[in-house]
C-alpha cells in the first residue's frame, strides 16, 4: 500500500465536470441505498437506523480510506444474514463488539496482503458473480412486482423509459435521478396508491451518535463474537474484491485492493462506533454509480452524505418517494449488470470455463449466498485446473544397448502421480529416468518418485535419475528418502 498525494487529489477533485458528475451520482445511489437498508436491517433481525446509520458511515469512511474511487460500500445483505443468531441470542450491543473486531480483522487482512487470494478467481467465476448478483437484484424487485395496482407498473415503465430515453437527449444530469424525481412528483402530486419508501420501515430522526459497545471485554465476549466476525470479514472482503475487479473492468482503471481491505475495516470500525451493522462494497449501488457518471471517491462520499442529510432533514419526504422509481433504477441496474454476452459464450468457450460459470450462477440465486457460489467456482475451477494439467503428461520408454531410459515430459503433482507411478515397469537392465523435461511441483511427486525408485532397485536394476530442473532438484533434496541430487549452491547435475 503506497501513498500518492497528488493521485490521491486527483481521485477527489478531477476537475469540475467530474465533480459535478460525481455529486449527482453520489445523489442517486443515496436515494438507492434507503430501501436497501432498511431491508437488510430487517434481515439481520435489528431496528432500520442501524441499517441506515451504517450505510452512511461506510459510504463516507470508505471515501476516505477505500482503495477503489467511483466504488459504493454500504449495509449488505451479504453480511446481515451473517449476524441474525448473534442479534437473537445476545443482543444488538454484541453486533457492534462483532462488527469492531471484523473492522480489525480486516485490517490485518489489508497489511498481510490477503487481497493476492484474488489471484486464484477465474473470470468465469467473476462472469457467474455478476450474473447471479443481476438476478438476486432483479429477484428482489419482485415483491414490489406482484400484488401492487397497475398504477405501479405504469410509474415503473415511465422510469424506465426515462432512464434509456433521456441520455439520448441529454447527459448533464443522470438518467435515474431524473427518474426519480418526475416519478415522485407525479405520484406525490396525484396521490397514487403505490408503495413508497416508508412503508419500507421506520425512518429514523435526528443524528447517529458515537458510543462504545456496552459488553464486558473479556474471553467470554471474544469467543461470542470471533466467529461471527471472522465470516463477515472474510465475506465481506470477498464482496468487496469482487466488486472492485469489477468496477476496474468497466472504468477501465485499477486499484489498491490491499488498500481496499484495510479500508473496509477502517469503515466497518467507524459504522459500529455510530450504532451501525457491519457491511461492504455494494455492486448494484456501484453500478448506478459508474453508469450515473461517478468516478471519483467524492461520488461515495456524497452517497454517504447525502444519505445522512435525507435522514436528518427531509426524512418526511423522502418517506414519500414511490418505490416503483427506486425499482425501475435497480432494474436498470439489473440489466446492466448481467454479462449478455456470456449466454452466447456458452458456445464459444470451453466446457469447464462454462460448467464453472454456470455452477456459480445456480449456487448463489439457490442459497442467496455469494461466498458460497464464488467458493463452488473456485474449487470447481481448481478440479478442471488441475485435470488439464495431469494430462499434459507423458512417459516414454527407450531401450538402446546401455538398458532402458524412461523420459519424463510434464508436471508431476499430486493429480498425475498414479499415471506417473504406473508407467514404469519392472526392469532387469539398468534404468535411467531422464526428468529434465518435467518439474516436480509437491511431496506427492517425489513421493512417487522415491516409490519407484525403490520398487526398481528391489527388482534389480540400477537406477539413475538425471535432469532435475532447480526447483524440482531443491525439493527432491528436502524430501526424498533415497536418491538426494547432490545439488549444492543451485549448480543442477544433467
Amino acid at each position: 500500500m503506497t501513498f500518492d498525494f497528488a493521485t490521491y487529489r486527483r481521485q477527489w477533485f478531477g476537475g469540475a465536470v467530474q465533480i459535478r458528475r460525481d455529486v449527482l451520482a453520489g445523489i442517486v445511489v443515496a436515494l438507492a441505498l434507503i430501501p436497501e437498508a432498511i431491508g437488510f436491517s430487517i434481515i439481520a433481525g435489528v431496528d432500520p437506523r442501524i441499517g441506515l446509520y451504517a450505510s452512511v458511515a461506510i459510504a463516507m469512511t470508505i471515501a476516505f480510506l477505500g482503495g477503489r474511487p467511483g466504488m459504493v460500500s454500504a449495509a449488505t445483505a451479504a453480511v446481515a444474514v451473517l449476524v441474525g443468531p448473534l442479534v437473537r441470542d445476545h443482543g444488538v450491543e454484541y453486533l457492534f463488539a462483532a462488527t469492531i473486531l471484523m473492522g480489525l480483522i480486516q485490517i490485518a487482512a489489508g497489511l498481510l496482503r490477503l487481497d493476492r487470494v484474488m489471484q486464484f478467481v477465474s473470470r468465469s467465476v467473476i462472469t457467474g458473480f455478476v450474473n447471479a448478483l443481476a438476478i438476486l437484484i432483479f429477484m428482489a424487485q419482485l415483491p414490489q412486482l406482484t400484488g401492487v395496482s397497475w398504477h405501479s407498473y405504469a410509474l415503473i415503465a415511465l422510469g424506465l423509459a426515462i432512464i434509456y430515453l433521456l441520455p439520448r437527449v441529454t447527459r448533464a444530469v443522470p438518467s435515474p435521478l431524473v427518474a426519480i424525481l418526475v416519478l415522485s412528483i407525479i405520484s406525490i402530486a396525484m396521490g397514487l396508491p403505490v408503495n413508497t419508501v416508508g412503508d419500507m420501515g421506520q425512518l429514523p430522526e435526528g443524528l447517529p451518535s458515537f458510543a462504545l459497545p456496552q459488553v464486558p471485554l473479556t474471553l467470554e465476549t471474544l469467543r461470542i463474537i470471533l466467529p461471527t466476525s471472522l465470516t463477515m470479514a472474510a465475506v465481506g472482503l470477498l464482496e468487496s474484491l469482487l466488486t472492485a475487479q469489477i468496477v476496474d473492468d468497466m472504468t477501465d482503471t485499477d486499484s489498491d485492493k490491499a488498500q481496499e481491505c484495510a479500508g473496509q475495516g477502517g469503515a466497518n470500525i467507524v459504522a459500529a462506533l455510530f450504532g451501525g451493522m457491519g457491511g461492504c462494497a455494494m455492486i448494484g449501488q456501484s453500478v448506478i454509480n459508474v453508469t450515473s457518471g461517478g468516478r471519483g471517491r467524492l461520488s461515495t462520499f456524497v452517497a454517504g452524505a447525502f444519505l445522512l442529510f435525507l435522514l436528518a432533514v427531509l426524512g418526511p419526504w423522502v418517506g414519500r418517494v414511490p418505490m416503483p422509481a427506486l425499482v425501475a433504477v435497480m432494474i436498470m441496474v439489473s440489466i446492466g449488470t448481467f454479462s449478455w454476452n456470456s449466454i452466447a459464450n456458452l458456445r464459444r468457450h470451453p466446457p469447464t470455463s462454462s460448467i464453472v460459470m454456470l455452477t456459480t450462477v445456480v449456487v448463489v440465486v439457490a442459497t442467496h449466498d455469494l461466498s458460497l457460489g464464488v467458493l463452488a467456482g473456485v474449487l470447481l475451477s481448481g478440479v478442471f485446473f488441475a485435470g488439464k494439467v495431469q494430462r499434459m503428461f507423458a512417459v516414454d520408454r527407450i531401450v538402446d544397448d546401455g538398458g532402458v531410459t524412461y523420459r519424463v515430459t510434464g508436471q508431476i503433482f499430486f493429480a498425475s502421480v498414479d499415471r506417473f507411478r504406473r508407467a514404469f515397469a519392472l526392469e532387469a537392465a539398468p534404468v535411467t529416468i531422464d526428468v529434465a523435461a518435467a518439474h516436480f511441483w509437491d511431496i506427492s511427486g517425489v513421493d512417487a518418485l522415491d516409490k519407484i525408485v525403490a520398487r526398481l532397485r528391489q527388482g534389480g536394476a540400477v537406477v539413475t535419475v538425471i535432469g532435475y530442473n532447480r526447483a524440482s532438484a531443491d525439493l527432491v533434496d528436502r524430501f526424498a528418502l533415497h536418491d538426494k541430487t547432490g545439488v549444492e549452491l543451485g549448480v543442477v547435475p544433467h
